[in-house]
């Protein structure tokens, strides 16, 4: 994998990192972030992917890395959910 590769991969997380705050609409940070929920979703939504016996959904050929697309937002938007639900504030 050459360096375009990587950031060609590194912005493709980061709109799937991106949606998934948008779905769930609760935001923290900035590009860097939306780069690691945009990872953190993909292993999590392939991990819950193959857990559940579904396909692959829009897997993306980066480089020789495939990158789940729809299983990255769904995983980052589950993470995303998560965190806003421990991190709420107490009133």
């Amino acid at each position: 994998m050459g360096l375009i590769d990587l950031l060609i991969l590194l912005l493709v997380a980061g709109l799937c990192g991106a949606l998934g705050q948008a779905i769930t609409g609760y935001s923290r940070g900035g590009c860097l972030v939306s780069i690691a929920l945009g990872f953190i979703g993909a292993l999590l939504g392939m991990w819950l992917a193959h857990a559940l016996k579904l396909p692959e959904l829009f897997a993306v050929n980066i480089g020789g890395t495939k990158f789940p697309i729809i299983w990255s937002i769904i995983g980052s938007a589950l993470f995303v959910a998560l965190i806003s639900l421990i991190s709420r504030r107490r009133a």
